[in-house]
């Protein structure tokens, strides 16, 4: 088994024991660390996603920060403010929870463009500008931001510059009755999974991360499936019903997940089926309808496989 295998493996695993029913999640999550790519979670409160990330954050070793997002929540509650030393007489950082290795911007889309904005930087470069100054945030950053569904009451729709940040496109939905039983065993206690410190959790070991992101670099990838991703990024962009097509961010965001995906699997090379499972998850954000194909109640994932489908599948892979 290789370095990507065994890391997606153990983060199901290991998540599996406070976590139910979200195969699906665990997976994507596996291949956003290894991408080095953020998460959107979108669906209904109360489905777990402050477990998840804080579950995760234990798995990484390292801090989890929350934010919760509202309509008055400034850049600064994020980033955080320099305050005035009087003994040192000199002005300090005093962080704010976007310091952590582990993020959960809650309810993004509660908050307003001005906000949204303050997490460009941070999700790009790994870095934060305050008052002229820089600072790195730590190494394997990662944000988990969960969205309301767009007919909730009070929500923003999230800028097109800051969805195409997230790396990936969950989404949750409401568990299957097994699933919910077993939900309803385990957190049926006063304060649920939230009031108790998270046991029994092993940290992945150190290294994993950075020996399965090697895995994926060394995946062969095919000219043919190059032009394959090109080919779909260029339709979408002059599709009738589409006002946004796919960023040539999107396009390399598509084939990092592809090559995680044939690393997980253990192959040393990308397939058109690895493309076709990763991209629905990379691509259905990063597309903006016309607003006559709102009107009709269009989908951009039904706009994304009826551009698939006008593409050729490559079959002359060219293994080296």
């Amino acid at each position: 088994m290789n370095n990507a295998a065994q890391l997606n493996k153990i983060i199901n695993e290991q998540l599996g024991k406070v976590l139910f029913g979200m195969d699906d999640i665990l997976h994507g999550l596996s291949i956003a660390l290894i991408a080095q790519g953020h998460v959107l979670l979108e669906g209904a409160p109360g489905l777990g996603k402050t477990l998840l990330s804080k579950s995760l954050a234990q798995l990484l070793g390292g801090e989890f920060g929350r934010i919760q997002g509202t309509a008055d929540l400034m850049p600064s509650d994020m980033t955080g403010i320099h305050v005035y030393n009087n003994e040192k007489r000199q002005f300090e950082l005093l962080p704010g929870p976007l310091f952590n290795k582990v993020v959960l911007m809650d309810e993004i889309n509660r908050t307003g463009p001005k906000t949204q904005s303050a997490l460009l930087q941070a999700m790009e470069e790994n870095r934060i500008t305050l008052d002229r100054k820089t600072y790195q945030l730590p190494e394997g950053f990662f944000v988990i931001a969960s969205q309301n569904p767009l007919d909730f009451e009070g929500v923003y729709p999230l800028l097109e510059s800051q969805l195409d940040r997230f790396l990936m496109r969950l989404e949750m939905k409401y568990p299957a009755i097994e699933t919910e039983i077993s939900v309803l065993k385990k957190y049926d206690r006063p304060g649920g999974g939230h009031t108790r410190e998270i046991t029994g959790l092993q940290a992945l070991p150190e290294g994993l991360i950075a020996s399965s992101q090697n895995d994926a670099a060394q995946v062969y990838v095919a000219d043919s499936l190059y032009h394959y991703v090109a080919s779909i990024a260029k339709i979408s962009r002059e599709h009738p019903r589409l006002s946004l097509g796919m960023s040539p961010r999107g396009a390399l965001a598509v084939m990092r997940c592809a090559r995680v995906e044939a690393a997980i699997h253990q192959r040393e090379y990308v397939t058109p089926d690895d493309i076709k499972r990763v991209a629905p998850f990379v691509v259905r954000h990063r597309l903006l309808l016309t607003s006559e194909a709102m009107l009709e109640g269009m989908d951009t994932l039904q706009i994304y496989q009826e551009i698939e489908s006008q593409v050729v599948v490559p079959r002359d892979l060219e293994v080296a």
